[in-house]
């Protein structure tokens, strides 16, 4: 018999990084989690993820209080910060550009999204980076 789900939590954690101070410790505290247990699952398997990316993941939590979790690829936006080498984005995006990214930089972190875009093709991935970066004051350069 399945495991019955007593809740979904939904966290940005720096990769590597998790401990039980906030947001992962109140978070899992009250669905009576092992918090040290998690945190470290979460920073095994996001060993080889470069240190402090934020890292979305889904933990599931079940009625007998054990757990699963998904981890996501970082934040598009995250991505594009770090490709341009900027610190954030633009506070009035359409009339001042903070920063350049290639169309290679944008394929690359497309592809490395795939996994997690509903998109249906590379193109279509594509081009949801390429808006997600210009509504960040961002040039995409060819």
């Amino acid at each position: 018999m399945a495991k019955k789900v007593q809740a979904y939590v939904k966290l940005q954690v720096a990769a590597g990084m998790a401990n039980p101070s906030p947001p992962v410790g109140p978070a899992l505290g009250q669905q009576g989690v092992n918090i040290m247990e998690f945190c470290k699952a979460f920073n095994a398997k996001t060993d080889s993820i470069e240190k402090g990316l934020p890292i979305p993941v889904v933990i599931t939590v079940y009625s007998d209080r054990s757990f699963t979790f998904v981890t996501k690829t970082p934040p598009a936006a995250v991505l594009l910060k770090k490709a341009a080498g900027i610190k954030s984005g633009s506070g009035k995006p359409n009339k001042d550009k903070v920063g350049k990214v290639t169309s290679a930089q944008v394929r690359e972190i497309a592809e490395t999204k795939a996994a997690d875009m509903t998109g249906s093709d590379v193109e279509a991935m594509i081009r949801s980076i390429e808006g997600t970066a210009r509504s960040m004051g961002l040039v995409v350069e060819d």
